[in-house]
């Protein structure tokens, strides 16, 4: 079966995201990925001729080369009309651009789950019918509702955390990820979502206690969502047994000198992101900031490098500061870290710069392995 992956505005995070698991059909494990689309086999009037009884709505995205609003509009209507020729009840989801947005498609129920309300994705002359769309509400849910935030330190969001985690390849279920600069726990909490044990340290103990009362709040919310989803049967459930017991450890640490006490299987974080900046930096500034984010992270991959077995996968996001010019300049570190003992995975890292609109200070992904 032949998969399209709807990536919005930074695809190649989305496409490595994708490789390193294998290409997950399950959307909500794929924090960069907005839709998952599967080809048809069909026409699209003739698979929508074989849904069951009852009233249609459809949904037309064009990522055509020369789409625009009204080329996706044409293709819903022209699909509308025959339907209703033959008797069909049809309703036809508002396009207000080519390409109907992750909100339009999600609150409209086009995720997938009910056979007659549709999503197809026209890219020139292939089309697609949507499996998945990215649930941008549970997101927001489980980064706003957590019992303990911190505005003035840096809010990593949860699909970016999914997304440094899943770069660390495919992991077994119940795989110790670490975090070393842990924060409010976002990396972890989404380790523990995902399967995995989460491992956690902050030079910071205010951070460290707000971590664990976040993951504290996200396994208790885990265990009643699925016990309300499964019942009886989720007790056998290998997240479940997981959950069941203290899936976390948090401690007080600085990355660049702590000796972690158990056994590492990946390392998954947002190393020290420096001053944030309202506007672009200085030439001095920016030499101040790369020298102090730069000794941080290298002092921490230098200590780690010692503690983690061979091909142990180390994802990381480091600062890239927003120019003049409108690009970002990156920490010039590669070598260093090629010779304290890893093998940079990405040394070109296009696409790889995760960042807003104007943003001043954007993340850089390093995905590394150590040799």
């Amino acid at each position: 079966m032949k998969y399209l992956a709807v990536l919005g505005r930074q695809p190649e995070i989305s496409i490595a995201e994708l490789e390193a698991t294998n290409f997950c059909t399950d959307i909500n494990c794929l924090g960069g990925t907005l839709k998952l689309a599967e080809k048809m086999e069909q026409k699209p009037l003739e698979y929508l001729q074989t849904l069951s009884e009852g009233k249609i709505t459809i949904g037309v995205s064009d990522y055509s080369k020369n789409a625009t609003r009204k080329s996706a509009t044409s293709e819903a209507l022209k699909l509308k009309k025959i339907l209703v020729r033959h008797g069909r009840s049809v309703r036809v989801v508002e396009n207000k651009e080519a390409a109907l947005s992750t909100a339009t498609s999600l609150h409209n129920g086009l995720s997938g789950k009910n056979e007659r309300k549709i999503e197809l994705i026209k890219v020139d002359d292939e089309w697609y019918r949507v499996i998945g769309v990215q649930d941008i509400d549970a997101y927001a849910k489980r980064d706003q509702a957590r019992p303990a935030r911190d505005a003035k330190v840096g809010m990593l969001p949860p699909k970016l955390a999914q997304v440094l985690i899943n770069l660390c390849g495919q992991l077994k279920k119940g795989s110790v990820v670490l975090d070393p600069f842990c924060g409010t726990g976002v990396v972890l909490q989404e380790a523990i979502l995902l399967g995995y044990r989460a491992y956690g340290t902050d030079i910071s103990e205010r951070m460290v206690e707000y971590s664990k009362r976040n993951l504290e709040w996200i396994v208790s919310r885990a265990r009643d969502a699925r016990a309300r989803r499964y019942g009886a049967r989720c007790v056998s459930s290998p997240l479940v047994a997981m959950l069941s017991k203290q899936p976390f450890k948090i401690s007080v640490g600085d990355a660049t000198s702590f000796k972690w006490e158990q056994s590492i299987d990946a390392v998954a974080c947002e190393g020290y992101l420096g001053k944030p900046f309202s506007r672009i930096p200085s030439e001095i500034e920016l030499k101040e900031q790369k020298q102090e984010c730069g000794d941080i992270v290298l002092g921490f991959l230098k200590n780690l490098a010692k503690q983690i077995k061979k091909d142990t996968p180390v994802v990381i996001a480091v600062p890239a500061w927003l120019r003049p010019d409108g690009g970002y300049e990156r920490l010039e570190i590669v070598d260093e870290i090629e010779n304290m003992g890893y093998n940079v995975n990405n040394k070109t890292r296009e696409g790889l710069i995760y960042h807003r609109d104007n943003q001043v200070v954007a993340r850089d992904i390093l995905i590394l392995r150590k040799k």
